[in-house]
């Protein structure tokens, strides 16, 4: 009978692997090219140390990547929780998917690089991404803050055109211009008065 090697990680590694994940995707968004050793530096651990947890730069960047998806999802029934109308939380979520957008653009280079243009994980982040945005709309139909006859797929491609936004000093800005009039058509229609 093999013996199992997965054991759960001290609470010293969880944080350096959490620090490691934070400070590439920073720095990936910074400069796609970043060296490894800069990423360990700036996370105040040991290059060996960041080996230890991603074995090569593109199991660094694949995490790094899927845990920015994963935050971005986990924030969609989080901000259901208080009491205002879910068409608001959406909004919010929203922001939260501008940030995304800013890290995979400057990632963008890395993440094809080390994944591949027809990689899985492409597939699994819109799987993922269209999810936690059926959850919003699914509230926002229950609450009456959104029309009915939008589907998941609709407002993710709706969001796409923050791809379609030229670098420069006024992406973050038009892109939530952008996001803001989804948003409002979201709204028109809907049950519950605005």
């Amino acid at each position: 009978m093999p013996i199992s090697t997965d054991r759960p990680r001290r609470a010293d590694a969880e944080r350096n692997r959490a620090r490691l994940l934070a400070v590439a995707v920073e720095a990936l968004a910074e400069n796609s090219d970043v060296p490894l050793e800069t990423v360990a530096e700036r996370a105040c651990v040991g290059i060996g140390t960041l080996y230890r947890h991603f074995p090569s730069r593109s199991a660094l960047i694949q995490a790094a990547y899927q845990r920015e998806v994963q935050e971005l999802c986990d924030a969609a029934p989080a901000l259901l929780g208080d009491d205002r109308p879910a068409v608001d939380a959406l909004r919010d979520w929203m922001g939260r998917f501008v940030r995304y957008a800013a890290a995979k653009r400057g990632m963008g280079a890395a993440l094809r690089e080390a994944l591949g243009q027809d990689s899985p994980v492409f597939v699994e982040t819109r799987t993922n991404i269209t999810g936690a945005i059926g959850v919003l709309l699914e509230a926002g139909r229950a609450d009456g803050s959104v029309r009915p006859d939008v589907e998941a797929d609709d407002l993710w491609r709706a969001m796409s055109a923050v791809w379609l936004v030229p670098d420069g000093e006024e992406w973050a800005d038009q892109v939530r211009r952008i996001l803001d009039l989804v948003v409002d058509g979201l709204r028109y229609g809907a049950g519950a008065p605005r």
